[in-house]
């Protein structure tokens, strides 16, 4: 389960580095720290519902 709260953390590092990209002016960068920041949190989201799935819904 560590991994996946390790996930979500870094997820939304990356995101509030495209905020701060963002507003810098660094649009490129931005929209790229969007999307790593989307993958990570997709990966912890399926990684979580996997594990629920797995322990019966506990």
């Amino acid at each position: 389960m560590r991994h996946v709260y390790i996930r979500g953390i870094m997820g939304l590092v990356w995101l509030a580095a495209a905020v701060v990209s963002g507003l810098s002016g660094r649009l490129e960068w931005a929209s790229f720290y969007i999307l790593l920041g989307g993958l990570f949190l997709y990966s912890a989201y399926e990684s979580w519902k996997k594990e629920k799935d797995k322990d019966g819904g506990r």
